[in-house]
């Protein structure tokens, strides 16, 4: 059984904010200055580059970096992807992520223009690792460290888009349900804490369950299971909310080159949540489920239902398909389309859109959906990064997109290449 979604986006919703707020917001809109916008990037022993920077004026026009395979491009997106929590784009071990020398920790620096301020955001490989420390991920804030990554996303928002996402539909439940987990922090900035500590409890029950059986301590196993339920109710919760905004905002848009999509949730506490259960009753629920369960997961060393089992499922809205069963050419359209759809409802609900990064997404568009794409983008209101080894791709976006050519580690930017340059 799965969750079909009630559409629940007031494409008319202001958010809620004060007057001054949102007229600022408006005024910089009209004077054509972005709502997020990096304008320094510095790269420091991070995979090909020893060091790096690119500095770039507060615009909202595309960022296009071209060049050949192996020249490093996907490598400066993948750095922007660290100004979010999580392990990035490439979900990377902290260790790959150095420089092949390993001289040094990696570290990404920036410079990050949120509406009228500058902040400067940095994060990277903690120095002691390089000492037998424990390898972790530090982030500062204008200097100052901070304690937990979620900080980032009480900030500002990132998405991607990777050739390795192609296969979303088709793969496992686990690939959709990042995709699907990663949008909802967009709206939902405690999501990933709240879903960080549920799978910490998850691993801890399975341990204690693989280690002693249902022997186990109970009233250990019932504090944990409380805990879990807590979380993973938290979680379905944050993800029910935002699939209704997105399909609303879907509903909302009008036709365009990009399929719209049916969205529904198949989840053991999302199928519950949807039929009017009450939170604590929900809780309650999946608390005495993992009770029942428990020899049925001490055996296979792992919790059989919860927050990780989730699944997002598409269909192709005109056609009525499944998006497993659709072209390889639908399926990125239908992806194109939902994350397009994702970052305009941020948009429309914090009056932010979010930092877009697209790698070698415009190869395999018809010359159609380039356009699509490029004029989509082109009205969001903040930075887009694209990649690309052919720049012949790109050449609608002349004159209104910087270009950078990426060589050998190289990055040089091409004059004259926006008309949004200051």
């Amino acid at each position: 059984m799965s969750v079909a979604l009630n559409a629940s986006f007031d494409q008319n919703a202001r958010p809620l904010d004060d007057e001054a707020s949102l007229e600022a917001r408006d005024q910089m809109a009209r004077q054509g200055r972005p709502s997020i916008a990096v304008t320094r990037l510095s790269l420091s022993a991070f995979r090909s580059y020893s060091n790096a920077r690119i500095d770039l004026e507060p615009t909202s026009a595309p960022i296009v970096l071209t060049g050949p395979n192996g020249a490093g491009k996907t490598n400066i997106l993948e750095a922007l992807s660290f100004l979010s929590p999580g392990s990035g784009l490439r979900r990377a071990v902290l260790g790959e992520v150095s420089n092949v020398d390993m001289t040094a920790p990696w570290a990404v620096a920036t410079q990050v223009a949120l509406g009228d301020d500058q902040v400067a955001i940095g994060t990277g490989l903690s120095p002691d690792c390089l000492t037998g420390g424990t390898m972790r991920r530090i982030v500062r804030v204008d200097g100052e460290d901070q304690t937990n990554q979620s900080v980032l996303a009480d900030m500002l928002s990132v998405v991607w888009l990777t050739p390795q996402m192609d296969r979303i539909f088709i793969e496992g439940a686990s690939s959709r349900r990042r995709f699907l987990d990663r949008m909802v922090m967009a709206l939902h900035p405690d999501h990933g804490r709240q879903y960080g500590a549920f799978e910490r409890l998850m691993r801890e029950r399975s341990k204690l369950l693989s280690d002693h059986g249902v022997k186990a301590d109970p009233a250990w196993l019932s504090a944990l299971e409380a805990r879990m339920a807590e979380h993973a109710v938290a979680v379905a919760i944050a993800r029910l909310d935002y699939a209704g905004q997105l399909a609303g905002q879907i509903d909302a848009a009008s036709d365009g080159a990009f399929p719209k999509a049916i969205l529904a949730l198949d989840g053991w506490i999302e199928n519950r949540l949807d039929a009017d259960m009450p939170a604590v009753d929900a809780e309650v629920m999946y608390r005495d489920a993992l009770l029942a369960a428990r020899h049925t997961d001490a055996a296979s060393g792992r919790a059989s239902i919860g927050a990780h089992k989730m699944d997002l499922l598409v269909s192709h809205r005109v056609k009525g398909m499944r998006a497993d069963l659709c072209s390889t050419g639908e399926q990125k359209a239908l992806l194109i389309g939902l994350t397009l759809a994702g970052a305009k409802l941020k948009q429309a609900v914090s009056g932010t859109a979010p930092l877009v990064l697209l790698d070698e997404v415009a190869a395999h568009l018809d010359d159609v959906r380039r356009a699509a794409l490029f004029d989509e983008l082109s009205t969001l209101g903040s930075q887009c990064w694209l990649t690309g080894t052919d720049q012949e791709l790109f050449q609608a976006l002349q004159g209104r997109a910087i270009f950078f050519q990426v060589v050998d580690g190289n990055i040089q930017r091409e004059t004259g290449s926006s008309s949004d340059e200051s």
